[in-house]
């Protein structure tokens, strides 16, 4: 076997935007979101999405040994965007070839498809916010990448 190769390129994905994220952070308490508190605060909330589609560079990370190939969008959110099979030659994970939010996540953009990171509940606040990410070189045919996000209203990471 070969050892994995780990690699960052930008690429090109047909996008709709979002709109700015309000710079007052919402306070309300209650606010019934799919079964959780709906507590947003300290971050500000996105309500308006984009009609048109555009071609938008985004960083990608790249996993890729003899069976699979997996891109990861630190962008947005350190998704999961895509793992290709290689043996059957299809994707193994739903591959949605457009980012097109919708408003419902808990700060308001959320995309399907993929694979994407909750914590401390479904369609985190950050789940569309970008996170840092980094790849550690090892001696061994092991090549371990992570991404990290901190919430601002919890100190896990």
């Amino acid at each position: 076997m070969t050892p994995v190769k780990v690699w960052q390129e930008r690429v090109e994905i047909p996008t709709y935007e979002t709109g700015p994220q309000d710079i007052h952070p919402m306070f309300l308490e209650n606010r019934v979101y799919q079964g959780s508190s709906g507590a947003v605060y300290p971050y500000g909330v996105t309500d308006t999405l984009s009609e048109q589609k555009t071609l938008k560079s985004w960083q990608a990370v790249w996993l890729e040994n003899d069976y699979i190939k997996v891109m990861i969008l630190p962008e947005l959110g350190g998704r999961v965007h895509r793992a290709w099979d290689k043996v059957k030659q299809r994707d193994f994970v739903y591959h949605n070839e457009v980012i097109k939010p919708a408003l419902v996540g808990l700060l308001g953009p959320w995309i399907s498809g993929g694979i994407e990171f909750n914590w401390p509940q479904h369609h985190r606040p950050t789940t569309f916010m970008p996170v840092d990410f980094t790849s550690k070189p090892m001696k061994t045919a092991h090549k371990p990448c992570g991404s990290a996000k901190r919430s601002r209203c919890t100190v896990y990471r």
